[in-house]
């Protein structure tokens, strides 16, 4: 399938967009070692910090579920995307822990629905077998955070203070909305579908669909790994690791090409030799790469970019498999809900998980971090956990798609 201008064009604005939000998640985790330090907050209190973004955006998932088939998906993203913006906003401008806490539940509450509607956006426009390669391109928002933002943000914090690469976002972000308010088409063909007239009436009949629990299930796990180990990554790299701090940089950089070149390739790859082969691939390669990462001690740089280069290849192969397969399991009508429950679910599992984490992990006086291999043996079971529901998933979606072929013309004779 060649996409038009138009779906390529659509499919840019989605991965830029995605690019800020997932900037703005992720730029917590490298400003860590900072936050700890200017702040004089605990690991605790920083893993609540990430907790905040999780809970309140895990709230506004289910708040906008019963909504999220009611309106133009264009108007929805706008909207969501602006209460993002304001919170950024608040978070470059916080002068406390107090109120960096609060701003971090404002961005939560609307950046984390951003997802689910660009993804009910995506399965909309692009039918299953290119979507894929859609969601490849898409995911590579993640590299490109790694890439230009998260050194672009080290820089301007090293700089100018730890509330520059926030401001730096919001900037960014305008231009999006701009772009998204003067060139993104309607998205209202969901509309003409015969749904649920009452917003919780739709929510709860959503939640009740017994073929949407596997994927409810499987997704929650999905996002355990990062909200785990991501908020102490940069910590857990300069005291326990041994690589210092102005060369974090390095290691996000190369690891986030290596993703921005795998992620395209990855979805192609998953279209051709199916989404769940592809899923269970990454999740062997990163229960194996997990385990022996979580518990390195001094390590050389070159091997320490390697093993995250490999590890982000395992993880982009498992999150682009993954929602590309879960996007085939709701009906049209439902799509709006069931992503937004579907991202809810994951919000409130990693927010869960971050502050589990915050828990089990311990800085010493001396800096390193104690008990972070006990983290990767948490993760590496969900992972496997998740790989069994992912495999009652891509039944479901099987069957669903053989059932709305349509039946097959009977053979030709045989020339025999």
């Amino acid at each position: 399938m060649n996409f038009t201008p138009y779906q390529k064009f659509v499919v840019a604005v989605l991965a830029f967009l995605q690019f800020t939000v997932v900037l703005d998640f992720m730029i917590l985790s490298p400003l860590g070692a900072l936050l700890l330090d200017e702040l004089d907050v605990s690991t605790k209190q920083f893993g609540a910090v990430v907790s905040a973004y999780a809970f309140s955006a895990g709230v506004a998932g289910v708040l906008a579920a019963g909504f999220a088939d009611k309106f133009d998906r264009k108007k929805l993203l706008l909207f969501f995307y602006s209460g993002f913006v304001l919170g950024t906003l608040l978070c470059g401008i916080a002068p406390s822990y107090e109120f960096l806490f609060a701003a971090r539940m404002v961005t939560g509450l609307f950046g984390g629905v951003i997802g689910s509607i660009s993804f009910a956006i995506i399965a909309d426009l692009f039918p299953f077998q290119v979507r894929g390669r859609v969601m490849g391109f898409v995911m590579t928002a993640f590299s490109a955070a790694q890439v230009l933002g998260i050194p672009l943000g080290l820089y301007l914090s090293n700089h100018w203070g730890w509330h520059a690469p926030f401001l730096m976002i919001v900037a960014v972000s305008a231009l999006v909305g701009v772009v998204i308010l003067l060139y993104l088409k309607p998205i209202d063909e969901h509309l003409k579908a015969p749904s649920e007239g009452n917003a919780l009436r739709h929510l709860f009949k959503t939640l009740a669909e017994a073929r949407y629990f596997w994927a409810f299930a499987a997704t929650t796990l999905l996002a355990v790994g990062g909200f785990m180990l991501m908020p102490f990554g940069s910590t857990f790299l300069v005291h326990n690791v041994g690589i210092p701090f102005d060369q974090l940089p390095i290691i996000y950089v190369v690891t986030g090409v290596a993703s921005f070149i795998a992620g395209p390739l990855l979805g192609r790859l998953s279209d051709s030799i199916g989404k769940y082969p592809l899923f269970a691939m990454g999740s062997a390669l990163a229960v194996v790469l997990v385990v022996y990462y979580c518990g390195i001690g001094k390590t050389p740089l070159a091997i320490v970019i390697a093993l995250n280069v490999v590890l982000f290849i395992a993880i982009t192969a498992r999150m682009v498999s993954a929602q590309a397969l879960s996007s085939a399991v709701p009906d049209s009508q439902d799509r709006g809900a069931f992503m937004s429950i579907n991202s809810s679910l994951q919000q409130l599992a990693g927010g869960v998980a971050s502050s589990v984490a915050g828990f089990i992990v311990v800085q010493t006086a001396h800096g390193p971090l104690l008990h972070y291999e006990e983290l990767g043996y948490v993760v590496s079971g969900a992972i496997v956990i998740t790989l069994i529901l992912m495999f009652k998933v891509n039944r479901l979606v099987q069957a669903k798609l053989s059932a709305s072929q349509p039946p097959a013309a009977h053979a030709a004779p045989s020339a025999e």
